[in-house]
């Protein structure tokens, strides 16, 4: 899509312009406009930078889960307690829930990290993409919420505990 767009921005040029790759080079000369990007960018790298924060924490705690997990798997199964029986399922609901929310959260990371190099190929292409650069804005936004919502799931469950059983 991104060398459509150049080519479609070349064709559209006059024949009297510069070739191509030197008016990108002329248009990229500009500090100003360099400065303007670099400003544009840095919500969305902080963003990346929460994202990364919110990830080392997730997979903190899905470290915890499998070393448990297999903690009780290397106990024989004749061998395990009616509360490991149970700590097992719960552990694997638990390890369930933070693989989507590794998975989402990863998503919104690469996502803004195509924010952030749209941003700087708009600066220098003729062609207009803002409204593709906020559609993929909130699509991060959606993504980091949903991987989010994973997390709270997992954190309620780990809370609640691994339950007896009623009766």
């Amino acid at each position: 899509m991104l060398f459509d767009l150049l080519a479609a921005a070349a064709a559209a040029a006059p024949e009297a312009r510069l070739p191509f790759a030197l008016e990108i080079f002329e248009r990229t000369a500009s500090t100003p406009r360099v400065q303007q990007v670099v400003q544009l960018s840095l919500a969305p790298a902080f963003l990346l930078s929460g994202i990364g924060a919110v990830m080392n924490v997730i997979m903190s705690r899905m470290i915890w889960i499998a070393q448990r997990i297999e903690k009780i798997e290397d106990t024989s199964e004749g061998h395990r307690t009616d509360r490991q029986d149970r700590e097992i399922g719960w552990l694997l609901r638990r390890r369930r829930l933070m693989q989507g929310a590794i998975m989402f959260s990863t998503a919104a990371a690469v996502m803004i990290s195509l924010v952030i190099g749209m941003l700087f190929v708009s600066a220098y292409i003729i062609a207009q993409i803002g409204t593709l650069i906020a559609f993929m804005w909130v699509l991060t936004m959606a993504l980091l919420v949903t991987g989010l919502g994973f997390f709270l799931m997992e954190t309620r469950l780990a809370a609640i505990g691994a339950l007896p059983p009623k009766g």
